[in-house]
């Protein structure tokens, strides 16, 4: 029979005074003074404090303890109470000193001692609440389009032709036969529209693109979605508001302690989130290109605050020209898309939009790009069995967290980043 464990986690502790209880974790810190010496504890829910008489065991911090003792009400201890008269046991061997003190405030090192220890350095509740942030937003996205009638897919990272047509893409040997690392599950899931009608994803995708820069990485994790019987891209755009309400309110009540750890300002998403035509974005700007550059984001970014009070932006209508094969162009205005992106505080978040679903569009829409359909032949098939007018989006979820935690690099909100430079830990 396994019996129940008895340990209780720090964030408890304030209503167990007076109890006996167990408590386990790392040494966070250890302080001696002159007739006591504090133990500082630390679990996934917080830090407690012990209070041991004299000098105390001579442990190295980050050596993993269980500690039995009494919750005393003290104000000045971790949530006003701690361990008194209390047994110690080491769990671990005695731990080596970590690449920097953890129990500092602030985290005192540079990112790349940070990114080259990570399975240490992230321990650091600062390092870690970030990942708290993430997980939770993970969370709103999943619970928010379950409600919206979505079914969660998952799809293969090993393709047989480039998603996004261009040459940023990892090639490997598939047993002889030449595959790529998936750039997006987009062929997938617009397929699965015609099976769930609503689906989702989440899980990484790769790009071989050679930035070296803080927001871009070759490994990321895409919050996808995708769903049938729409009108046009305005649809998918109420569905992409919904899913970043639902992270935001998921970030507030599951990683309450992590946002207050961090200073967190969550933003408020309006019930309607604004938007500009690109077209009116680029006479806004006073430019006259494609594709919005960094600094436009940001421009656009500083108007929607200024002018609607949102930290959210909508562009729509991006030109055909820098939108993939499938994108449904603009009715009227052809040299235009039913396509869109989402900006949050100046920086693009989201991509999405309406796709085209007849099976003789995407023929005529290759053969403009002088594309030959054979390397698209399974995709292709499921239009050819009949497909509603459908849409969806893609969102970076370390984008997301990089700018929700107003982080000064992508590689702080990601684990274990994979970039130009970086294969390892």
């Amino acid at each position: 029979m396994i019996h129940p464990t008895t340990r209780v986690l720090a964030a408890e502790l304030p209503g167990r005074v007076g109890e006996s209880v167990e408590i386990s974790g790392w040494l966070h810190r250890r302080r001696g003074l002159k007739s006591v010496t504090f133990l500082i504890l630390r679990d996934r829910s917080g830090l407690a404090q012990v209070v041991t008489a004299g000098g105390g065991p001579d442990l190295p911090e980050e050596t993993v303890l269980r500690v039995r003792g009494t919750v005393t009400a003290n104000p000045q201890a971790p949530d006003g109470v701690e361990l008194t008269g209390p047994e110690v046991e080491v769990l671990s061997s005695l731990a080596e000193p970590p690449p920097f003190s953890l129990f500092r405030p602030t985290v005192p090192a540079a990112l790349p001692v940070v990114l080259d220890h990570a399975p240490v350095a992230l321990r650091h509740p600062h390092l870690s609440a970030v990942h708290r942030v993430s997980a939770a937003s993970v969370a709103g996205f999943r619970s928010t389009l379950d409600g919206l009638g979505f079914t969660e897919i998952q799809t293969p990272k090993v393709v047989s032709s480039a998603t996004e047509s261009g040459a940023n893409v990892f090639a490997l040997d598939w047993f002889g036969e030449r595959a790529y690392l998936a750039q997006s599950p987009q062929f997938f899931k617009q397929t699965m529209v015609g099976v769930f009608e609503r689906v989702y994803e989440t899980g990484p995708v790769f790009r071989a693109e050679p930035h070296d820069t803080a927001r871009h990485l070759a490994q990321y994790t895409s919050l996808d979605a995708e769903l049938g019987f729409i009108t046009d891209h305005r649809e998918v755009m109420a569905v992409v508001r919904e899913a970043v309400a639902g992270m935001v309110a998921a970030v507030a009540e599951r990683a309450f302690r992590a946002v207050g750890l961090l200073s967190v300002e969550l933003p408020r998403v309006p019930e309607e989130i604004p938007w500009i035509h690109f077209s009116e974005a680029m006479r806004l700007l006073g430019a006259d290109e494609p594709d919005l550059a960094p600094a436009h984001e940001r421009a656009l970014g500083e108007w929607a605050l200024r002018e609607h009070g949102s930290e959210f932006l909508f562009v729509v209508g991006y030109p055909m020209r820098k939108r993939p094969f499938y994108t449904h162009p603009e009715p009227g205005r052809p040299e235009y898309s039913n396509s869109f992106d989402l900006l949050f505080r100046g920086l693009e978040l989201v991509t999405g939009g309406q796709r085209l679903h007849r099976h003789e569009d995407y023929l005529a829409a290759l053969a403009a790009r002088g594309e030959s359909p054979e390397p698209y032949a399974s995709y292709l098939a499921a239009f050819a069995h009949g497909m509603p007018p459908h849409g969806g989006f893609a969102l970076g979820l370390e984008r997301w967290t990089t700018r929700l935690t107003r982080a000064d690099n992508v590689r702080r909100s990601t684990l274990f980043p994979r970039d130009l430079h970086r294969l390892s830990p």
